[in-house]
């Protein structure tokens, strides 16, 4: 075979492979434009463990054991921006790194977008399991309560959910058996605890405190991530702390000794695991004083949910000291209908991660820093 003929074969044969891959990858997860066109070009990436405590054995003082400390996964673009997005679900992380289909999730859409991006396992979950007291890890049967919780359903399906199970036209590939496996695995074992919303949110207060995470953090946080990331925000003292954006935040703070603030919840254990959780007031200001807030509702939660009204009181009570806080219901507001407990995870997560888009523009967190941070190499 002469050398042109050679290539001629040679492109066929690689055309013939690369339109093949495009179709498989097309098949399981559709790309979009940004995804086809915009490579992710970092300029380091890590983690580190941070906060918490060691421990001694009382019968054996040479032996500790450190514990209860959080766990932070780093992602810094080559061209970072000055906002960096620290990303907090209550257990799994995984929500953020993949939509359930397999397609690209909020990690890289904003990594492509030159935001420096952080994931977060708080204490006793993920890759910050090491407690400092005894955890007794019983089995629960949840994967159907999954389905009710993060609101791909009305009702507990028996089994493998049927079609009639969904909500109509939810944002979750409801054919794909693949996708139900990755959703029902995409969770740690957490502790819905009054005692481990102070426990998280002291190890996150440090970690906000400490530098390692910018000049300039927006919290994204997912269910009773919200709460923790405003009772972080009330205990942190460095002030850098821009932002928070909470899709369907399952509890809230408020002022004490405010008349309008629902009755706090204290006990350490379950009961509490949502709040309403009081701060003195000087500690809620620290909320009012952050650029922005938005508390984002999907639109299967009706308007008397206990949680979204809670949301609309405590923007209405940080507002009241000078904040910028407003809800956002994704279907009602911006008509993005469907939207499940975890939009940012939703097959229309590009559409929804351009209302994020618009709120780190509007409110000036979108703009690129002068430099690489120094502290990352420290």
């Amino acid at each position: 075979m002469d050398k042109k003929k050679s290539l001629t074969v040679g492109r066929r044969i690689g055309f013939g492979l690369a339109a093949g891959a495009l179709l498989l990858l097309g098949a399981a997860a559709p790309a979009s434009a940004q995804e086809r066109t915009t490579a992710i070009k970092l300029w380091r990436s890590g983690g580190f463990a941070i906060g918490g405590k060691v421990i001694t054995d009382p019968e054996n003082p040479g032996r500790t054991l450190s514990c209860d400390h959080g766990y932070m996964e780093y992602f810094m673009p080559w061209r970072p921006r000055e906002t960096s997005l620290v990303m907090w679900h209550s257990s799994s992380p995984q929500g953020w790194q993949n939509r359930w289909d397999g397609g690209e999730g909020y990690k890289d859409k904003f990594l492509r977008r030159d935001y420096p991006v952080y994931l977060w396992d708080g204490p006793r979950v993920g890759r910050a399991n090491w407690s400092c007291e005894p955890i007794n890890y019983v089995p629960a049967y949840r994967d159907q309560g999954n389905f009710t919780a993060w609101l791909f359903g009305p009702t507990a399906p028996s089994g493998y959910p049927k079609p009639g199970d969904w909500h109509p036209g939810v944002q979750f590939p409801t054919t794909s058996a693949e996708a139900w496996n990755q959703a029902t695995r995409a969770r740690y074992d957490e502790f819905d605890t009054g005692a481990n919303i102070q426990l998280q949110t002291d190890a996150a207060a440090v970690a906000a405190d400490s530098g390692k995470l910018g000049d300039q953090i927006v919290y994204l946080t997912n269910s009773a991530g919200g709460l923790r990331a405003m009772v972080t925000t009330t205990k942190a003292e460095k002030k850098n702390i821009a932002g928070i954006v909470t899709y369907e935040s399952i509890g809230y703070v408020f002022p004490e000794g405010v008349s309008e603030s629902p009755p706090a919840c204290t006990d350490p254990g379950p009961a509490c695991a949502f709040g309403p959780i009081h701060v003195p007031l000087k500690d809620f200001k620290k909320l009012a004083r952050l650029a922005a807030i938005q508390f984002v509702w999907g639109d299967n939660r009706p308007e008397t949910d206990r949680f979204l009204q809670q949301s609309r009181l405590a923007a209405k009570l940080i507002n009241r000291y000078g904040g910028n806080a407003r809800v956002l219901v994704l279907g009602r507001d911006a008509k993005l209908w469907g939207s499940t407990h975890i939009p940012f995870a939703d097959l229309d997560n590009e559409k929804v991660a351009g209302l994020l888009d618009k709120f780190l523009a509007k409110n000036r967190l979108d703009g690129y820093a002068a430099r690489r941070p120094d502290w990352i190499v420290k």
